[in-house]
């Protein structure tokens, strides 16, 4: 696959890739996102439109091809709830990263940079599982 612009290569993406995020819990279900984390997106230019919590569901560890943990915590949770034949879609999305740390920190004990640091290492993870399709 050659691709000339970056703009080509989203469409491509966008063409070929499902994200989706869900939460191991459902206290937040049903709710829009932080008003902090969304102003730190928007910033970016993330839209937030339609976006409301969920909890992951089991039909999520048939329907995606891989499935990233913020934590071990996380990742001990999603291995309780996925069959065990499916254990091979689990990882932690810093994993994919370039950085020391395995977790995503807690954006909110991050003072006025958390929600920029969490995205930070999000989007540096997210450009190398890309890069690696």
């Amino acid at each position: 696959l050659h691709v000339r612009s970056r703009r080509q290569r989203q469409m491509c993406i966008r063409d070929r890739v499902v994200v989706d995020s869900a939460g191991t819990i459902g206290y937040h279900e049903g709710k829009s996102p932080d008003s902090r984390s969304m102003a730190a997106g928007e910033k970016r230019g993330y839209s937030f439109k339609g976006i409301h919590s969920r909890k992951v569901r089991t039909s999520d560890f048939n329907e995606f091809d891989l499935i990233l943990a913020a934590d071990k915590q996380n990742l001990t949770d999603l291995k309780e709830q996925c069959p065990t034949h499916l254990h091979y879609k689990l990882a932690l999305f810093l994993e994919y990263g370039e950085q020391s740390t395995s977790a995503i920190p807690d954006p909110y004990y991050g003072g006025d940079d958390g929600f920029e640091n969490v995205l930070d290492l999000i989007e540096a993870a997210s450009d190398n599982i890309l890069a690696k399709m």
